[in-house]
């Protein structure tokens, strides 16, 4: 009995490497990537809002290296303490604002990255957010992580690269907004509310907020090893704050 759960916990640990359900940025160097990774409806997305610019109004072009994503990925099952909660962030991102002449409400914004070019586990990013996220992870781990829910039976990112948000409609009056947004993710498309706060407007942008996504409603299982020993929790946390001039 006592050598039987000597090879759970050992399989517990080994387990824990792909305790995620998403992806950080392969090497630029990678065969078959090129420095130039915008796919699809991104080329897009330039078009639409050079269109709207040339309608009136004013575009804003959100800021990566001034803005920040996080994604918070949460251990469970019976063994969670020796599973880890996750950050994911996105360093890199297309986003636009639109602001009309008719009035504020009447704006609309889209912001899309890729699953490839999500980082994991940023170190700076786990020790400012104390000891749920301060323990650290070889590379090891985070490489067969990021290989394992990259694959087919996961986020399926060859097949699904990017992940969209297009706003439908914005209610309220600044600074504090209700948006209902479009998520595209996994080729699954879900409306949901999400409350910002929306600052410097209309010569700069600063809006930030945070919502819930949980993974079963864009066709992901949650990762889960051992029966469910080790497994990650169906919700995540999206936080932002997103930058534009």
């Amino acid at each position: 009995m006592i050598f039987r759960r000597v090879c759970l916990i050992l399989a517990a640990f080994a387990a824990t490497a792909a305790l995620l359900s998403c992806a950080a940025a392969p090497p630029s160097s990678q065969p078959g990537k090129t420095a130039d990774t915008r796919l699809g409806n991104q080329v897009d997305l330039d078009a639409t809002y050079a269109r709207l610019r040339a309608s009136g109004g004013r575009v804003l072009i959100l800021d990566p290296m001034a803005s920040a994503i996080r994604i918070y990925v949460f251990r469970a099952g019976k063994a969670a303490k020796v599973g880890h909660n996750h950050v994911l962030s996105a360093p890199q991102f297309t986003g636009y604002v639109f602001l009309p002449t008719d009035g504020a409400m009447a704006a609309r914004f889209d912001l899309e990255f890729r699953l490839d070019q999500l980082e994991i586990d940023n170190l700076a990013y786990r020790s400012a957010l104390g000891p749920a996220y301060a323990s650290l992870l070889p590379p090891g781990a985070i490489e067969g992580t990021r290989d394992h829910m990259l694959g087919d039976e996961n986020m399926q990112a060859d097949q699904f690269p990017l992940v969209r948000v297009h706003s439908v409609q914005l209610a309220g009056e600044f600074p504090k907004i209700a948006a209902k947004v479009q998520v595209e993710m996994h080729g699954v498309t879900r409306e949901i509310l999400v409350p910002l706060s929306v600052e410097g407007l209309p010569e700069h942008l600063l809006v930030s907020g945070a919502f819930v996504l949980r993974q079963t409603d864009f066709g992901v299982q949650p990762y889960s090893v051992l029966g469910g020993l080790l497994a990650v929790r169906d919700e995540v946390v999206i936080e932002f704050k997103l930058v534009g001039a």
